[in-house]
């Protein structure tokens, strides 16, 4: 991750091909995840993903967060049902028939921000994006300090406990444990929710 004390959003306001980069490694497991739930078969989904990813490219820098709670998530939302809905026209699925019908009525629910298939996205947002950056964020720490953020943050070890696993002091895996998820909140700022569970758990 670089540097910096801007998150990875703001950031990708002005070009750069290394955090371009990082975002689309962090969202593509999870864009293949939702292709597959709206019935895109293998053979299209590299191309519909390509198409997402591009509409997100062109106006991310357009995109204004506004402090709303979820705006990027539902923002990315968005995108991903407007290019279901154009994919499946463009195979002139008409609404006649009953799978099309079903098909729509599922675009539909996704696309409204207050059903239960919303609540999904979101949920399963948070979960792929922090999975994401954990495994980007890795090669950036020394492999004690790392192994005690897991083992406390993530296994729920006590820190007495990890401090006697790893050799070292108490301190010093709360240290470790604060300076990864410093990193985590910084870089996820405006992707993830700063109440989401993880964070707050932690």
């Amino acid at each position: 991750m670089n540097e910096t004390s801007l998150s990875l959003l703001s950031r990708l306001r002005s070009p750069d091909s290394d955090d371009w980069n990082q975002l689309v490694e962090i969202y593509t497991p999870l864009l293949r995840l939702w292709l597959r739930k709206y019935d895109v078969q293998n053979s299209d989904t590299d191309d519909l993903l390509q198409e997402v990813l591009l509409a997100v490219s062109n106006d991310v820098r357009k995109f204004q967060h506004g402090g709303q709670p979820g705006a990027f998530r539902g923002w990315m939302r968005a995108i991903l049902v407007n290019r279901l809905r154009k994919f499946w026209r463009a195979r002139d699925r008409r609404p006649g028939a009953r799978a099309d019908s079903d098909l729509d009525a599922r675009l539909a629910q996704l696309d409204d921000p207050a059903s239960e298939m919303s609540r999904i996205w979101d949920r399963d947002h948070d979960q792929y994006v922090l999975r994401q950056l954990l495994t980007l964020a890795e090669p950036h720490f020394e492999s004690a300090t790392w192994s005690a953020f897991c083992r406390v943050a993530l296994d729920g070890a006590k820190p007495e406990l990890v401090a006697e696993e790893l050799g070292i002091s108490r301190n010093a895996v709360v240290i470790a444990k604060c300076r990864v998820l410093n990193r985590l909140r910084q870089e996820s700022d405006g992707l993830i929710e700063s109440a989401s569970g993880f964070f707050a758990k932690s």
